[in-house]
């Protein structure tokens, strides 16, 4: 039983860590930082950074606050094109059931992660809650070491095996003229992913830190 708490406790960790830094990811702060980088790539067709930034922020709400789909729909051009193929929506309705499904999924994990070191706490002590969390602090720095270095030396393999994972096949194909492609470049996914797996690698990492302060006292 002892055994099977402490597993729960560190992939329930770990999800909810890699979705609470899915959630800065999707954030003004975030899209602010990355476009405005030195070297960020720029838009060969025409975006400038602000004009990234503005439409870019209405996608952000789209997913988070779960619009009607007619929230990006609607938006045009200057001079009065859609600004979204009908490919495009297609895929935001799939990225935006996945986001919810996801968040879903993180709040379920933190509900579980807390009952049972709560459950942990009662029956066995302060001592083997620690470890349990220690446990989970490890196996998530591990699991992102492996998808950090996946990313690096083979990212696309990362990236088209991700979204052929969540994705309906040739769902998620864009030219580099449609506006997911100038709004959100592959380098912005790059560097999110990155972003992603070194908070987590850092949160677990002062996990591990603070979980050991009590050993050390003994």
């Amino acid at each position: 039983m002892r055994r099977l708490e402490f597993t729960i406790v560190a992939f329930s960790l770990a999800v909810l860590l890699v979705m609470i830094n899915v959630r800065f990811a999707m954030s003004p702060l975030w899209l602010q930082i990355e476009h405005t980088r030195p070297g960020f790539p720029a838009d060969p067709f025409g975006f400038a950074t602000e004009d990234r930034l503005y439409y870019g922020r209405y996608a952000l709400d789209y997913l988070i606050y779960q619009h009607d789909i007619a929230y990006l729909g609607n938006l045009r051009f200057p001079d009065g094109r859609p600004l979204y193929n009908e490919r495009e929506l297609i895929h935001m309705r799939d990225v935006q059931l996945v986001t919810g499904v996801a968040f879903a999924v993180g709040v379920l994990a933190g509900m579980i992660l807390a009952l049972t070191l709560l459950m942990l706490l009662r029956r066995h002590g302060r001592a083997t809650t620690l470890r349990s969390l220690r446990a989970g602090a490890l196996i998530t720095i591990a699991l992102l070491l492996a998808i950090i270095v996946l990313a690096v030396v083979s990212w696309e393999i990362f990236f088209t095996g991700f979204h052929e994972l969540f994705f309906a096949d040739g769902t998620w194909y864009f030219l580099t003229s449609d506006t997911l492609i100038r709004l959100f470049p592959e380098q912005f996914w790059f560097d999110t992913a990155l972003l992603i797996a070194g908070l987590t690698a850092l949160e677990a990492l002062a996990i591990l830190a603070v979980t050991y302060v009590p050993k050390a006292r003994r």
